[in-house]
Formats: C-alpha cells, sequence, structure tokens
C-alpha cells in the first residue's frame, strides 16, 4: 500500500475515534520566516552569506498524532499515542521511513504508576521537559535536545557515526523502539526505569538499553534527572546522564541543567561531551513570556582537537488565544575548536546569527 493511501485510511479512521469519548485527532503547525547569517537553512555553518527562509518547528515541533484513553474505574485506564513530525514548510514527513516517527505506542495507567509499550522518547528526554532552559522549543536547534537528549549528536566534523539503542538512526537516540518504559508516582516524586530490546539475532545485549530517572516537583521548585546506557551493535557503550533544576518565583522562572556522556567509538576510542545551560523567563503580561536561554557545549574525541560551541536564544511569545501564538526569536552561535567544519576547501564562520517571526497553532 502505498504511503499516502495508508495515510488517507488513518485520517478517516480517526473521525471514527473522534465520535467516541477519550479519542482525539491533534497536532501542532509551527511556522516562521527565518534570517540566517553564516548559516544555512538547516542551521549549518557556512562560509558566510545571508540567506532568508521559511522554517518550521522554531518553537515547538510541527507534528499531529492520534491519542486516546478508555477508563476502567478505580483509576485504571487503557492508553495509546501515535505521533508523527512535520516539516511544515515543505509538507513532507520529518522522518521518511516513519509514520510515527515521534511516539508509537499503548500503556496502562493505575493509580500506583503507569506501563507504556512502543516507541518513546528516552529518559533523560522526559527528565529535560521540565528543567531545559528553553522548555524544549527549537527542538532541531536546541543544544539540550540535539546533544543532551541525543537527538542530533553530530555537528563539526565529528559524529558517533553509529546507531547505539534502537533508534533506527546513527547520532540519534532520542527516540527508542521496541520500549517498555514504567513510572512510579510517588508524591511530590516521578520515579522512572525504561528497558529497550535491541532485538539483534543471537544475542540480547547489543542494541540494547536500559535506564532510570527521578523528577521532584513541589511549590514552584522542581529537580529532574536520569541516567541511561545504551549499546551499539557492537556492544560498545554510550552512558548518558542529565540533571537539573527549576524554581518559580512570582512572574519570574529560573532553569539550568548540566548533561554528560562518555561513547565508546572503536577501539581505544571514546568520545566525552557536556553540556551546561541555565536561563530566565519572564511572564511581562499574561499574554505576554519573554525566555533566555545559554548553552555551552564541550566534546572531547581521541586523537582530535577539543571543541564545541555556545549557543544563546531570546524567544518573545504573545498569545492570541489558547491555541494561538505569534513569536518573535533570536539565536546566537560561537563556534570553538573546528567545529564549524568547512566548505569545500574554506573554513566555515565561527559566528552564526537566527533571526525569526513565526506564528504557531495548536489543534
Amino acid at each position: 500500500m502505498r504511503p499516502r493511501h495508508t495515510l488517507a485510511l488513518l485520517l478517516a479512521a480517526s473521525g471514527t475515534c473522534l465520535a467516541q469519548d477519550g479519542n482525539a485527532l491533534y497536532g501542532i503547525a509551527d511556522l516562521g520566516i527565518r534570517y540566517v547569517d553564516n548559516l544555512g537553512a538547516n542551521n549549518a555553518p557556512t562560509a558566510g552569506g545571508a540567506l532568508p527562509t521559511v522554517s518550521s518547528g522554531v518553537n515547538k515541533t510541527s507534528r499531529w498524532g492520534l491519542r486516546g484513553q478508555e477508563s476502567f474505574g478505580n483509576g485504571w485506564q487503557a492508553l495509546y499515542r501515535l505521533e508523527g513530525g512535520l516539516n511544515l514548510d515543505t509538507g513532507s514527513s520529518a522522518k521518511s521511513d516513519k509514520l510515527f516517527d515521534r511516539q508509537a505506542w499503548v500503556g496502562l495507567k493505575t493509580p500506583l504508576g503507569s506501563v507504556y509499550l512502543g516507541r518513546q522518547a528516552n529518559l533523560i528526554s522526559d527528565a529535560l521537559s521540565t528543567v531545559d532552559p528553553l522548555g524544549i522549543r527549537y527542538a532541531s536547534f536546541n543544544p539540550n535536545v540535539n546533544i543532551t537528549g541525543m537527538s542530533n549528536t553530530a555537528f563539526g566534523r565529528q559524529a558517533f557515526g553509529q546507531q547505539y539503542g534502537t533508534s533506527g538512526y546513527a547520532d540519534n537516540f532520542y527516540r527508542l523502539d521496541n520500549t517498555v518504559k514504567v513510572t512510579a508516582n510517588l508524591g511530590p516524586v516521578v520515579a522512572r526505569a525504561a528497558y529497550s530490546f535491541g532485538e539483534a539475532a543471537g544475542a540480547t545485549s547489543p542494541l540494547s538499553t536500559w535506564g532510570a530517572g527521578l523528577t521532584y516537583q513541589h511549590e514552584g521548585v522542581a529537580v529532574s534527572g536520569a541516567a541511561m546506557r545504551l549499546r551499539n551493535r557492537d556492544n560498545r557503550v554510550l552512558d548518558a546522564a542529565s540533571l537539573g533544576a527549576a524554581c518559580q518565583l512570582n512572574d519570574w522562572q529560573f532553569k539550568a541543567n548540566a548533561g554528560y556522556h562518555r561513547a565508546d567509538t572503536g577501539a581505544g576510542q571514546t568520545v566525552h561531551q557536556r553540556v551546561l545551560s541555565g536561563g530566565v523567563s519572564r511572564q511581562l503580561m499574561p499574554d505576554l513570556l519573554l525566555t533566555t536561554a545559554y548553552y555551552q557545549v564541550r566534546r572531547a574525541t581521541t586523537g582530535r582537537v577539543n571543541d564545541g560551541f555556545q549557543r544563546a536564544f531570546a524567544y518573545l511569545e504573545k498569545s492570541l488565544s489558547p491555541r494561538t501564538t505569534v513569536y518573535l526569536e533570536s539565536d546566537y552561535t560561537l563556534w570553538r575548536g573546528d567545529a564549524a567544519g568547512v566548505t569545500g576547501t574554506r573554513a566555515n564562520d565561527r559566528h552564526g546569527l537566527g533571526l525569526t517571526v513565526g506564528l504557531m497553532e495548536k489543534f
């Protein structure tokens, strides 16, 4: 069956779902006019020059999905979610090989906690959602999503260049297939544990992943962290960890996070990555929010020059309604070492600037 026919059938089926209690079609449409200098349309560093673009997901990632639940009484529920990313500027799916690349799971919720089975975000992603200074805005360019959460670990002239865990992609381990995730609600604390089956023929360890996380939230204070171990096909290990905090003081909110990776990439070859981030947001008016954030990324690789980058963001968001937001965004990147890479034989510029005016609609 052709992909467009599959999508048509799913949308038709969603009409039936929407007629039933507890099922819904939902999504986010986020598109902006973006001006970049010394960056390409995909925000990779270039050898210089300005470029106007139309970009999807500069605030929140454009997506669509189906979700639902059925209650059994006494706090028990069956749940499901199917969610795929969209490139709104071209109308294409975020991943050409997966219709529901973001989430595809079923779950069971109880008074004590929940269990979910299927393709899900990793535990570090869950931990970051509470303490990332940008609130997971601009996921494709946010260093906590890319590096700490492992959605795009390659930059400059270096990359892991191989798959760890069951994401299906090299250098992208933010979401994992074949995952069993368990959560337990302990008052102000949510505890999480997850295991992803590697499903490699003849062995249980290659491509498998396990980890645990804790999030504490009470009276405007949050502390959230997670640790994971991922393996590649050769059973080499990638260890990842994240720990952060958030504090709400009247109209001010402060967030900070630290992320760390250590990956065995070959015989005697390792990569160490560190991400430090902090930010402040201020509710200027009931419908006007200012958010600022700063990220510092450092990478050390066996046999290579240490590199990394610094990146700062500012967002001004105006809510026109509960579903509609207009926003202004700016970002500035300073590359370190040879992280900017080259274009042909010419070194790319070490400085990158982006400015966006955008509209986000939730449905």
